[in-house]
């Protein structure tokens, strides 16, 4: 079924949001679409081969090396014509706000042409046979776990296709290196097919008035849209195209096969190019097309230089997912029934109230009203419908792929992006979604619950409403234990009882919980009862974390909860404290907007600037957070927000400064290092992480939609943006420890047993394994940071960039940059006395 379901490349699941009966409207409306369909596909079919025959008597008169012809031959004209049908259904789908480029379609179309014919070959030359034989004896050994080569070592999944792949040396090779199609060439490809969709394919306009003739216009057409200094030019359907899709209520909805969870288990990542879905390509990395600096990288990089980190993909992707049903259907009921904000369950545009912008203005002087004012007042409304829609689209297909995906068991493959943090391949049913999305999924695999399990269930409920935070563990449970009615009447009563679980920061999550709590007290054993629900256990604020350890930072690791503490301790609550103290001596000395601020330096008003300046936030982006939270206090006074967001963020600033002594100096080096990198050197920032992961910061002077030679990567010939380079250097750092750290965790928990799921600092496990894995989570941490990390990364761009005394003493560039990039470069930031073996015994590192 997984192989079938990638050689269609598309999966069809049930729509959701449209009900089985059929009324007589839909059914006139479904016809109508269906022969306008079938229209279009002999109309295509017909300009297809037209225009390959024009394209072929060209390149017969033509001399260039190189024509488009032998591409557009490599398929049957019927698959063609149903990859630009697929194409226009994704058109009239797609956002009333947001397009692609019409040249990131047509890459894109031109791209699915490619991976088509790239799955016939496989099909000609034995490859399938191959993948499908060895992929059948690889789920065998999933199941049981058995020794394939009678030696009885513990193999993980990678390892195995490996040893698989040598017991089946006959036949097709699976290792045989591909040539791509040039880009340049698919988006030719995707160019000639895209001209016929624009130039081909019409409509009736007039198809919904009874007495006018037929007037057939473009289905879709070409739009111009602004875009900061640029402008886009996307492709949009025929507003008559839109009315009858929406109309007809089509009740599947089409997704391509890689946005979908796996039926089977993935295929290992054995290689930077192979691992993932069986015969589609997917890439390990999450890189623009215009750079392939760190593909190049990764290709010089020893092959098991790269093993630890495959293998940590491999053991997120093996672990197997059910749907929560009860959760599921509860959302769907909320979903049908128009929604609910305060669940993040969204509404359908058609919700929109229009009173909200304020009364019509008139449309003109003379009738009194203000033109320009009723113009803004229209736009304001038609972009909160359009973004209504398309959250609504969202949470249609989430729920629908989950509906789809009922009563099943699933994988979700994993990759990276350049820094090495970790994602889903598929979008819409992930760990990594929102409230909602995540409160769907559960382990397949059931664990008894033990004798801690259910003391974990009930923590985790009080973690997720977010109101504890300073509280102890054991404070935390006897407080889930005192409204264990409430627990209970929530999973009893989800939508008419008392609602406690509406009051939660992860409403979906705790609800999902609850009724989890509920099915465990009422079993005849909880410690026997069987749990498939998995507990989250939490960074405490994971990049200061980091950035304390490799300082040293005593008092920076106090306050991220890296030292023991009786308590749990909230950063954020500590630096609104230190800016209030500095804002009362600046009330007291007369300051404006320290008076103006007295009773609103809240934990909420810098929490966002907190967490995000180890990412690199700049003044000016904490100033516009501190202002958005300042505008969100109903008794505030607007008229102050712009002076007293400068102030607290200046203060905010200062405080960080003061409570992280280190984490300060370790930044300017970062900052310093990536600007003398880039500029002086003029070469892109790039180090190892510490599992031996190349990375290459893919920032350039030029974006990508300005980039005119598709056939040359922008790094080949472009300087790098030293802004960008600079900026984004100590965030992409950090990025990539955390991500070592997970994966590390991620990887002594498959050898211990355990089933270990990880989104970025949050990881997640069965209740009963909760204490494992936070023993684990530590001693991984504690083993990272034993390294000497700031030391080699040094060392790394000592040897890589700093120059040479022959190059120093080159007058043709400056002799100073260059002293200076060697001297910076080699010049570490000192260390503090914090003993990191600390965070063994600290009970709320993760939490």
């Amino acid at each position: 079924m997984q192989l079938d379901m990638e050689m269609d490349g598309e999966i069809e699941v049930q729509n959701i949001a449209v009900n089985e009966e059929e009324t007589d409207a839909v059914k006139l409306y479904r016809s109508k679409l269906q022969e306008t369909e079938n229209e279009w596909r002999i109309v295509i079919k017909d300009a297809f081969l037209r225009n390959l025959g024009t394209l072929k008597s060209q390149s017969n008169a033509s001399h260039s090396a190189i024509t488009l012809y032998p591409y557009l031959k490599v398929l049957e004209t019927d698959q063609f014509v149903e990859l630009m049908m697929g194409e226009i259904f994704k058109l009239v789908d797609g956002s009333e706000t947001y397009s692609p480029t019409l040249k990131l379609l047509q890459r894109d179309l031109g791209t699915q042409v490619y991976h088509k014919y790239q799955i016939e070959q496989y099909r000609r030359n034995g490859v399938l046979k191959k993948v499908e034989q060895i992929y059948e004896k690889y789920c065998k050994w999933y199941l049981n776990r058995e020794s394939i080569d009678g030696s009885n070592q513990p193999y993980n999944g990678r390892q195995v296709w490996q040893l698989l792949e040598h017991q089946n040396r006959e036949g097709a090779s699976l290792d045989l290196e591909e040539a791509p199609w040039p880009m340049e060439m698919r988006q030719n490809i995707g160019k000639f097919l895209y001209n016929i969709i624009i130039n081909d394919v019409k409509i009736d306009v007039n198809m919904f008035k009874t007495k006018s003739k037929q007037r057939k216009l473009p289905a879709v057409y070409k739009v111009h849209r602004p875009w900061g200094r640029l402008v886009r030019l996307e492709l949009k359907p025929h507003p008559v195209l839109a009315r009858l899709w929406a109309s007809a209520a089509r009740p599947a909805l089409r997704l391509r096969a890689t946005l979908a969870p796996t039926l089977a288990p993935p295929a290992p990542w054995r290689s930077p190019t192979a691992g993932a879905y069986l015969v589609t390509a997917t890439p390990l990395i999450r890189m623009p097309f215009y750079v392939s600096s760190q593909m190049k990288r990764l290709e010089e990089a020893p092959p098991s230089a790269l093993y630890p980190v495959l293998d940590s993909l491999n053991q997120l992707g093996e672990v197997p997912w059910v749907i929560n049903q009860p959760i599921l259907d509860l959302q769907m009921k909320v979903f049908r029934s128009g929604g609910d904000k305060r669940l993040e369950i969204p509404p359908p545009a058609s919700a929109l109230d229009a009173s909200q912008f304020g009364a019509a203005a008139g449309v003109g002087a003379g009738a009194g009203g203000d033109a320009a004012a009723a113009f803004k007042r229209r736009l304001a409304i038609n972009r909160a419908r359009a973004d209504m829609h398309s959250l609504w689209c969202d949470a249609l297909y989430k729920l629908s792929l989950a509906n789809h995906y009922r009563g099943r068991t699933f994988w979700l493959p994993h990759n990276m992006d350049f820094r090495g943090r970790v994602y889903a391949v598929g979008p819409h049913v992930s760990a990594l979604g929102a409230d909602a999305a995540r409160a769907l999924l559960r382990l397949a695999y059931t664990r008894p619950l033990g004798p801690r399990g259910l003391r974990w269930l009930l923590l985790h409920a009080v973690n997720l409403t977010g109101t504890m935070k300073s509280s102890t563990l054991d404070e935390r449970y006897e407080y889930a234990n005192s409204i264990l009615d409430k627990i209970l009447d929530s999973a009893d009563n989800p939508l008419d009882g008392e609602g406690w679980w509406k009051q939660s920061e992860e409403p979906w999550q705790t609800l999902a919980c609850c009724m989890e709590i509920a099915n465990a007290v009422r079993s005849p054993n909880p410690e026997e009862y069987e749990c498939g629900f998995p507990v989250h256990q939490d960074g405490s604020c994971n990049g200061l974390q980091h950035y304390a350890a490799l300082g040293g930072d005593s008092a920076g690791a106090a306050a991220v909860n890296l030292a023991p503490g009786l308590r749990p301790r909230d950063v954020y609550t500590s630096v609104a404290t230190l800016v209030e103290k500095m804002r009362s001596r600046d009330a007291a000395d007369g300051v404006p907007a320290a008076i103006i601020l007295e009773n609103f330096v809240r934990r909420k008003v810098i929490k966002q600037t907190v967490m995000t300046t180890v990412y690199g936030v700049t003044k000016y982006g904490a100033r516009l957070q501190i202002a958005k939270q300042l505008k969100d206090i109903e008794d505030f006074p607007k008229e102050h927000v712009w002076s007293c967001s400068q102030y607290l963020t200046t203060k905010t600033f200062d405080s960080l400064r003061e409570m992280f002594t280190s984490t300060k100096l370790i930044q300017d080096w970062f900052t310093d290092c990536a600007k003398l990198i880039s500029g002086v050197c003029g070469e892109s920032v790039e180090w190892v992480t510490p599992l031996g992961l190349p990375v290459v910061q893919p920032y350039y002077r030029r974006a990508q939609y300005q980039h005119p030679q598709l056939n040359a990567p922008l790094d080949h010939h472009q300087r790098p943006c030293t802004m960008k380079q600079r900026n984004a250097f100590p965030p992409n750092f950090i990025h990539s420890l955390d991500s070592s750290h997970m994966m590390l965790t991620g990887l002594h928990c498959a050898a211990a047993g355990l089933a270990f799921v990880s989104v970025h600092d949050c990881y997640w496990t069965h209740p009963s394994a909760v204490d494992r894995m936070n023993q684990i989570c530590r001693e991984q941490f504690v083993a990272l940071h034993s390294q000497p990390i700031l030391e080699n990364l040094s060392e790394f761009l000592v040897k890589r960039y700093s120059y040479s005394e022959s190059e120093i003493e080159d007058k043709v560039e400056g002799v100073a940059n260059k002293k200076r990039v060697n001297s910076l470069l080699g010049n570490v930031p000192g260390k503090g006395d914090f003993d990191i073996n600390e965070v063994l015994d600290s009970v709320y590192f993760f939490s």
